[in-house]
């Protein structure tokens, strides 16, 4: 066994928390000694996703530890699982398919002797890894493509996107890793500078903690869509409402009214000035609690930001970058993915004929937080460059053609989205193609 290359996972039961003082009484010292515990006897097993469920009785032995669990892949890598000999069954994993296995069941003492094996074939269900494989789907979007999956077991897998493409005579090759366990997610390749006729060729791979990895599926060749950002020097904003009483535009009341960003640090025109709030300038606006009347103390939300675009346009996708309060040094956090800044919000066209606004879509527009387990830089890093989300997510498309634009702040961050706190905003950017006459 010494020769063998392992990988130990350890199961830990709910019962481990109400038998600790019994499960420590078996550490304390005493003599050691090398006789073996007895076999433990296999009751049943229920195959799961890529593993299985092993139901036990352990031996009698007085000073029996723990129960192993260990299989031998087609490598000649050997995987072990551990439960407490409290425990009635044990979990393995890791299987690469649908094929019988061979998994072995030991006692173990305190001084680490181990009974005699108790061999049992198993075949499990088709594993996680496999599953996800099969269900993702590619999708061309805006000088990008994603990609869609499911994990209905959320188990962790990496996913390996390996593209490639021609351009301007030069054939580039990439891989993208992304890790996740969600039990639906969607991943983005973003800003490929190519035109419609440049087309990306796209394969994927997906591999489990347990080194199964499938082999590459051709995804073929993906024409992706082409915008451009809209210019913002051309972009005007309605006077706020607590200015002028009323929100109109070219004579046509709206409405909704324009919200104040000007209390505190805020301006309002600072929404679009392309300059993003960074630790060492405030350039952002501040609602000051104004909600849906735009006036200051009537609630922090909803609240409406509306945009004359200058001329007539089909948008595409906007980028939005929150309020920064993370320092000089700009290296904190500070209030990125939180309280103060917008998390979830609805956007509208304005539509000349009806005078009326359109929403765009019929979901909300939530953005992600990203994973606690990043450091403070990294969340710097992704504020800075914004959060970019489609006009239509899942298949993505121009907007009708429109003059005006509606940015509807819902919520912030916090409280899984819940919270109304939701008063800053730094920078909004749009994407899109010129409207035809």
């Amino acid at each position: 066994m010494k020769n063998l290359k392992f990988m130990v996972f350890f199961l830990l039961p709910a019962v481990l928390g109400m038998t600790a003082c019994a499960e420590e009484e078996r550490y304390k010292g005493g003599a050691t000694d090398s006789d073996a515990p007895g076999q433990v006897t296999i009751d049943s097993v229920k195959p799961l996703y890529g593993g299985a469920r092993f139901y036990f009785t352990p031996p009698t032995n007085e000073d029996l530890l723990k129960i192993d669990a260990e299989y031998t892949n087609a490598e000649g890598k050997t995987f072990l699982f551990t439960a407490s000999y409290f425990a009635h069954s044990i979990e393995v994993y890791g299987f690469s398919d649908v094929s019988p296995r061979k998994v072995r069941l030991y006692a173990v003492d305190r001084s680490n002797n181990r009974s005699a094996a108790t061999e049992r074939e198993v075949t499990p269900d088709e594993p996680a890894f496999t599953r996800v494989a099969a269900s993702i789907v590619v999708k061309p979007g805006f000088s990008s493509f994603f990609m869609d999956w499911e994990n209905e077991l959320t188990q962790n897998v990496n996913v390996y996107v390996n593209f490639s493409y021609t351009h301007e005579g030069t054939k580039r090759e990439f891989t993208s890793v992304f890790s996740s366990n969600l039990p639906t997610d969607r991943k983005f390749i973003n800003d490929l500078p190519l035109t419609p006729a440049e087309l990306v060729s796209v394969s994927v791979q997906v591999e489990d903690l347990y080194g199964n990895k499938t082999a590459p599926i051709d995804k073929g060749q993906i024409s992706l869509n082409e915008d451009a950002k809209l210019p913002k020097n051309i972009w005007t904003l309605p006077e706020p409402a607590e200015q002028v009483g009323t929100d109109v535009i070219d004579g046509v009341p709206y409405p909704v009214l324009q919200v104040s960003g000007n209390h505190y640090e805020g301006k309002l025109r600072y929404v679009y000035d392309d300059i993003i709030n960074r630790g060492d300038n405030l350039n952002f606006i501040h609602t000051g609690g104004a909600g849906k009347t735009g006036i200051a103390s009537d609630g922090n939300v909803p609240w409406n930001l509306i945009i004359d675009l200058g001329d007539y346009y089909e948008l595409s996708r906007i980028v939005t970058v929150q309020r920064h309060s993370g320092g000089l040094q700009n290296v904190e956090r500070g209030q990125y993915y939180r309280d103060e800044n917008v998390g979830l919000y609805n956007m509208y066209t304005w539509n000349d004929t009806t005078s009326t606004w359109e929403r765009i879509g019929t979901e909300s527009t939530k953005i992600p937080i990203p994973p606690s387990n990043i450091d403070e830089l990294q969340y710097v890093k992704l504020g800075e460059a914004g959060d970019m989300a489609y006009m239509y997510p899942d298949d993505p498309k121009y907007t009708k053609r429109t003059r005006k634009f509606r940015y509807e702040a819902l919520k912030s961050f916090d409280g899984d989205y819940t919270s109304e706190s939701a008063d800053c905003l730094s920078e909004i950017t749009l994407y899109g193609r010129k409207a035809p006459n």
